[in-house]
């Protein structure tokens, strides 16, 4: 990331020059030299610190890098961009609505200072533009409100140095005035994780690790509990790629006992699944309602005993996800000293891809060991699940692969086994009931698919310790607003009695987007043109008519009017 203010080539340090295959040219810094024992020498640690101005070889764009080793060099403090006679101002109005809602801006303020609507600006920006590169902020600002005093526009550079400032104790401030708000009420927490690739540079918490595609890369994790109940985030943590869902859950256990959510269960997925967590939150008194990772040899034996009792009767139906289910009070591990609430469920959908994908790959299985019959090939543990693995002279340097001859009753058992699944909960209620609650957490998994999707956040492109902290903590509060926009749209959809999916919130905000207040030669800013009847559905939704808008507009049209003079 390059910005936009053009500052003089350092004189002082370590700094070269190299020109890439694309003709640019790059200034580099070198920070540091680390001896190498093996080679007997110093090699240089080096980083690029921005661009060389191609009209001028003295002068070049900086990057963050630049900010980081050179932090006395001044900046210019606001863009000098003029403000667009055209302002968006359909999106803003609502996100505005929803910060008032949730009292983002005096706590905000109480612990970022005047600089606090530049954050709520970032926010903003993050979930209009779906993106939260800084270099992009100030075009962003030319055509939006701003909640900045005096709507001023701050420079990308001043973006950056904001983003380096705020603290690690800014973010615990944030969330524990956030977390203080709930209720003390029995809520059900939906924790859940995704990974994140990194594009940055002196991050500690990055690391190689497995992403959640099975493939090694370098990422950080990034987990957030979600208030089913009251259906907004809670609080988040990020920590090193290397760690493992199943060994974070515990930590995050503390972390909301911290909060005060004594009164708590826990909705997992099948991530989180092990003997130690569950006795963990039978130590803490939290109940949970978790996905049984895969089919454990007492459940196992529990299904197959069912299996008959429910699958067909009307009286196991559950009409909202076309299963059957009943219900098993069992020990789950041996060293439980207490029976849990097992549900078992049947999806005749569910069994029969199950059993083609199954055949599928037992096929596929077949045709390789057929290739390879007489030959030396060996094959993968996969195989040996499924097969005995004949060999000739195995063992010896003359080895042939002969056969593999099916498990018959270990393929036929997987078999029987297809289109069931598990929950098992720690508080006694119907197959039905767990199955409702613990699909109740789609709303933090659509919360994930927005953060990746929708906010620009895949791959987080920072270069320091303090914008990665910075960047989080956006993101996040982006999410408790994204979040609220979320559920008042799905409320207002199922009200007008429209599909759920009707109207999503990427949909919502490039509609609103459209609503425009124009300033037309030296007069105030007005409504281009009435709203239209989808906007108004979508405005209806959070409690905001055309009335409403028209009184915001000329608010906003003061307001920039006093600013001018």
């Amino acid at each position: 990331m390059f910005l936009n203010s053009r500052v003089s080539i350092p004189s002082s340090g370590k700094v070269s020059i190299k020109k890439n295959s694309n003709g640019n040219h790059y200034v580099y810094y070198q920070y540091e030299n680390n001896y190498s024992s093996e080679r007997k020498y110093n090699l240089p640690k080096r980083t690029t610190i921005g661009k060389v101005c191609s009209d001028d070889s003295s002068m070049m764009f900086p990057n963050p890098n630049y900010l980081k080793f050179f932090p006395d060099e001044s900046l210019p403090e606001y863009s000098d961009s003029s403000r667009s006679s055209c302002l968006k101002v359909g999106s803003y109005v609502v996100i505005e609505k929803i910060i008032h809602e949730y009292h983002l801006q005096p706590t905000l303020k109480s612990i970022l200072g005047d600089k606090y609507g530049l954050f709520l600006d970032l926010v903003t920006y993050t979930i209009i533009c779906e993106n939260n590169a800084a270099q992009y902020y100030p075009e962003y600002a030319y055509n939006h409100p701003l909640f900045t005093q005096d709507m001023k526009i701050y420079s990308d550079s001043s973006v950056s140095n904001f983003l380096h400032d705020i603290t690690v104790d800014d973010s615990v401030m944030f969330l524990n005035n956030w977390n203080s708000k709930t209720q003390n009420e029995k809520i059900y927490i939906s924790y859940d994780s995704t990974n994140k690739k990194s594009q940055a540079g002196d991050v500690n918490i990055v690391e190689t690790g497995h992403s959640k595609t099975g493939i090694p890369d370098t990422i950080f994790n990034e987990a957030i509990a979600y208030d089913r109940t009251n259906r907004k985030p809670l609080f988040y943590e990020s920590y090193p790629g290397s760690i493992t869902d199943v060994v974070q859950l515990q930590m995050m256990i503390e972390k909301a006992k911290s909060f005060g959510y004594k009164n708590a269960g826990f909705i997992l997925d099948r991530g989180y699944f092990s003997e130690a967590n569950i006795h963990y939150m039978d130590a803490n008194n939290y109940s949970f309602i978790i996905m049984l990772k895969g089919m454990k040899p007492l459940v196992k034996e529990i299904v197959l005993k069912s299996k008959g009792t429910f699958e067909e009767s009307w009286e196991h139906v559950i009409l909202e996800y076309d299963v059957n289910g009943t219900t098993v009070e069992s020990p789950l591990f041996q060293s439980d000293e207490i029976n849990r609430y097992i549900h078992i469920y049947y999806s005749s959908s569910k069994a029969a891809s199950e059993k083609i994908e199954f055949t599928h790959k037992l096929s596929e299985m077949e045709n390789e060991m057929k290739k390879y019959l007489g030959t030396n090939k060996t094959f993968s543990d996969t195989y040996e699940d499924y097969y005995d693995l004949v060999y000739w002279h195995q063992g010896k340097e003359d080895q042939k692969f002969t056969a593999g001859v099916p498990k018959k009753e270990i393929i036929e058992e997987e078999m029987k086994l297809m289109g069931y699944f598990c929950i098992v909960t720690s508080e006694k209620m119907s197959a039905k009931e767990a199955l409702l609650l613990y699909k109740s957490r789609d709303d933090s998994e659509k919360l994930f698919r927005g953060d990746k999707s929708y906010l620009g956040e895949r791959a987080e492109r920072v270069y320091t310790e303090e914008s990665y902290r910075s960047k989080i903590l956006i993101e996040f509060v982006a999410l408790i607003i994204r979040s609220k926009i979320y559920v008042d749209l799905l409320e207002q959809m199922k009200s007008e009695g429209k599909k759920y999916n009707y109207m999503t919130v990427p949909a919502a905000i490039r509609e609103l987007e459209k609503i425009e207040m124009i300033k037309y030669g030296t007069g105030d800013y007005q409504l281009d043109h009435a709203l239209t009847k989808t906007q108004k559905t979508i405005l209806k939704s959070f409690g905001i008519d055309q009335r409403k808008m028209l009184e915001k507009i000329h608010s906003l049209s003061v307001q920039l009017s006093v600013i001018k003079k």
